[in-house]
């Protein structure tokens, strides 16, 4: 319907109504009314003329537009005073369905300060026609479905607004069907199909029908759509909602997927007539529906975003269908709770950020603007400053606010303010927001340097190189030339007494500040010093401020293994019974970093066992633990090696050797080391022989066997013979056991051991004494078989179930 010549009527009356745009002054406001799809430049309004202003007014005091939206749709003739159209304005892209729509802007003037209000309302025109969300509606309708039954449409959308909307449906005449018109409670209107006579399928399997839907504009704009109607083979019930209307609320910060209402129909039939499958019906294409429901269960969900301030509420018809074609209607109402979601936004909309300290009592400082989106008490919104200084917030026009001064200001006193703006909107809890501005008091050459901090802090990696820059420290001084000239310095002063000169050095220009020494972390890990600033003035001014130097570390130590201490003439040995189980408490691995953080995190392994099936290393505590249960096969001898490494990168490690004795009883492990301390003294003497005739007889052969070659060669001259021979020594070294310190976790009572032996003996008598304090029985290698008793009354370990530990 949308031809050339309703095209040129329409543009004529859009110029029509722009030249009797109608102006509204009330309270101080003014509105102009306008209607959409002007072309830029066109009039909107003289607001010199309806403020009663002069046009010079406008320049001398830098008229501007304060616009809250992002597009600028009018501007300001600061020559003529006139408002015009700066670019297109569509009302369905501004407002959407909203009517009246209007978009707010303000004047502001300066010298002095004056701010007008003046709200925009724009006209809608018929520029757009109904439109289905589909072209064709396909319904599947049983031959027995009762006559009354009601059929809901697809809704048409038409984005204009008021007689401009879409207005009534019309449905191609024909004997099965009519259609009724209903409204919602927002105003749309849909459609539904109501059947007035019986189908028959043998008689017609198919019917088309035509929905047509028209607006009220001029000229009147429509939209079609066709219907075809499938009649279905006989299925007797219709599937019934339990409820004719659904409610349900949600907020509108619930989060996607949250299962808003479930609805239920029932169907009397049984069997696959009996199944019952759930639509939503009539939504409309560009107003996309933020729930689904799904098809089998009833669940309705929430799959897009809800907003109260766009939509308080969803009014959505369902569907209920058998596998028939046969439905049921109901209808699903969710009102959106509105949650204060969003804090105040502060904007500055005139200020300088200076400000003479002769100023007058009620000087404007700056001019703020606050906008909060919620409604009702969640978009009411309170402006408030720190009651300490000498200013004050004034209201305004609408959202806009004041800030004016309400002390007498003293530059010598204080010359900058940092004045925090707060706004707390009323809802519930209350958002709040803030902005901080600077202002500066200006006045005559009389300030000291200052420092942007007040504490400068810096990382230092420990072992670094002299002459490193640190960090680079700043100061301003608002006076001019040479008493601006700033000059920097370290107070004299002392750190872990060593004058502060010594360690850091500052470019007195551009107040860097470098490192003279290495440093080293486990040492010092923090340093302060005073750096002052100085400027060019007679007398000099200065001011202080204070800088950190915070060390960092580096994995440059290497675990220290303070259990078990390794002796220097002697290995302390650890015992472990055959009948011990798994799991059998051995010895644990103390051990210490003095890195920090993760360089001081140590882990333990197992780095090499005389059986490594036999032990393990816990890789956390050190708790060396057996693994297996402990056999007679197993040597009584077993050497551990045990790695600690820290975390750091490159790690580092340190290593214990732990000696263990598997053995029953303490005279056991006494025999062994007996019969190794005399086998060592008797092999060694057996094996100097050896050798010693082992050289002497190869001599004597050797130089048999050179004069029978010699004498051979002399004689016959002819074949030579060389002989070879290869004797390998192999000497016998007797296993070494190690001494034994009786601890917890090897002998499950302490006792007294005295032990006597004659040096031939083979074997020592052994007498066992009452239990009494731990001892420490230590064989001496070098001797000739004495034993000596070392008694310990201190235990190596605080803890009572920890072993003692060996190196």
């Amino acid at each position: 319907m949308d031809t050339a010549k309703s095209q040129g009527t329409l543009l004529d009356r859009r110029v029509s109504i722009l030249l009797l745009a109608i102006v509204a002054t009330v309270n101080g406001q003014i509105r102009y009314s306008v209607p959409e799809e002007m072309r830029k430049g066109l009039f909107v309004g003289d607001v010199a003329k309806d403020l009663g202003l002069d046009v010079k007014r406008l320049v001398s005091g830098r008229a501007r537009l304060v616009i809250d939206d992002d597009s600028q749709y009018v501007v300001l003739n600061q020559n003529k005073g006139h408002i015009v159209v700066n670019e297109r304005i569509d009302r369905e892209k501004l407002c959407a369905k909203k009517s009246p729509c209007s978009f707010s802007i303000e004047i502001v003037l300066e010298d002095p300060l004056e701010l007008f209000s003046i709200t925009i309302e724009i006209q809608d025109v018929n520029d757009h026609a109904p439109v289905f969300p589909k072209k064709e509606i396909n319904l599947d309708i049983s031959e027995s479905t009762p006559t009354g039954t009601v059929f809901l449409l697809d809704s048409a959308a038409d984005p204009d607004v008021g007689i401009n909307s879409l207005q009534s449906y019309s449905l191609k005449a024909n004997d099965h069907f009519v259609l009724k018109q209903h409204t919602r409670v927002d105003g749309n209107k849909y459609a539904e199909m109501v059947l007035q006579s019986a189908l028959d399928r043998e008689e017609q399997s198919k019917h088309t029908l035509i929905l047509m839907a028209v607006d009220g504009g001029e000229p009147q704009r429509s939209g079609t759509v066709k219907i075809h109607v499938t009649v279905l083979d006989a299925n007797d019930n219709a599937p019934v909602f339990t409820q004719s209307l659904y409610k349900a609320s949600v907020l509108e910060n619930v989060l996607r997927g949250t299962v808003i209402a479930r609805v239920s129909a029932v169907d009397a039939d049984q069997g696959y007539n009996g199944n019952v499958t759930y639509f939503f019906t009539h939504l409309e294409e560009d107003s996309p529906c933020p729930f689904e429901i799904d098809t089998y269960t009833g669940e309705v969900k929430l799959t897009g975003d809800i907003d109260y301030e766009v939509s308080p509420y969803y009014e959505i018809n369902l569907q209920a269908k058998d596998p028939w074609g046969v439905v049921g209607a109901s209808k699903l109402v969710i009102e959106v709770t509105d949650v204060n979601d969003h804090s105040p936004v502060i904007t500055l909309a005139s200020y300088s950020g200076k400000i003479s300290e002769d100023s007058a009592l009620g000087t404007v400082v700056a001019l703020i603007s606050v906008q909060d989106k919620d409604s009702g008490k969640n978009g009411q919104v309170h402006l408030n400053i720190d009651g300490n200084l000498p200013f004050k917030i004034k209201s305004s026009l609408r959202s806009y606010y004041t800030l004016v001064t309400e002390k007498n200001l003293d530059r010598e006193n204080r010359s900058k303010y940092n004045i925090t703006l707060t706004a707390t909107d009323e809802g519930s809890p209350a958002l709040t927001s803030s902005k901080t501005v600077v202002l500066d008091v200006t006045d005559v050459n009389d300030n000291a340097p200052a420092f942007s901090q007040s504490v400068y802090s810096t990382l230092l990696m420990e072992n670094n190189s002299p002459g490193v820059a640190l960090l680079q420290i700043h100061a301003t001084d608002p006076d001019q030339d040479q008493n601006a000239r700033i000059s920097y310095f370290i107070i004299d002063s002392e750190i872990n007494g060593n004058p502060v000169s010594s360690c850091f050095s500052i470019n007195a220009q551009s107040g860097v500040i470098q490192a003279l020494r290495s440093f080293d972390y486990e040492q010092t890990k923090e340093y302060k010093m005073r750096v002052k600033a100085q400027d060019g003035g007679s007398p000099p001014l200065s001011s202080n401020t204070t800088v950190i130097v915070r060390v960092q570390d580096q994995n440059d130590n290497p675990p220290q293994v303070l259990y078990p201490v390794q002796t220097g003439g002697y290995v302390v040995g650890e015992m472990v019974p055959r009948s011990a189980d798994v799991g059998y408490l051995v010895s644990k691995v103390v051990a210490v970093d003095v890195d920090s953080g993760q360089n001081a995190w140590l882990s333990y392994k197992l780095q090499k066992a005389t059986d490594r099936a036999l032990f393990q290393v816990g890789l956390q505590n050190g708790e060396m633990r057996t693994i297996r249960q402990v056999t007679d096969k197993d040597p009584v001898n077993q050497k551990l090696t045990v790695i600690v490494e820290d975390n750091g990168q490159p790690s580092r490690s340190a290593t214990v050797i732990i000696n263990v004795a598997v053995a029953d009883s303490f005279s056991e492990v006494l025999s062994e080391f007996t019969d190794f301390t005399h086998d060592k003294e008797y092999n060694n003497k057996l094996t100097f022989y050896l050798v010693l005739a082992l050289a002497v007889v190869s001599f004597l052969f050797i130089t048999c066997l050179v004069v029978i070659i010699s004498v051979k060669i002399y004689r016959w001259r002819q074949s030579r013979v060389l002989y070879h021979s290869n004797l390998p020594v192999i000497p016998y070294y007797p296993p070494r056991y190690s001494d034994t310190l009786g601890g917890t976790g090897t002998l499950q009572h302490v006792y007294n051991y005295e032990v006597c032996r004659t040096t031939d003996s083979r074997k020592s008598d052994c007498k066992f004494g009452r239990a009494g304090c731990q001892n420490v029985l230590i064989m001496d290698p070098s001797s000739t078989g004495t034993m000596q008793r070392i008694q310990s009354e201190k235990s190596i370990l605080d803890e009572p179930d920890s072993p003692l530990e060996v190196s």
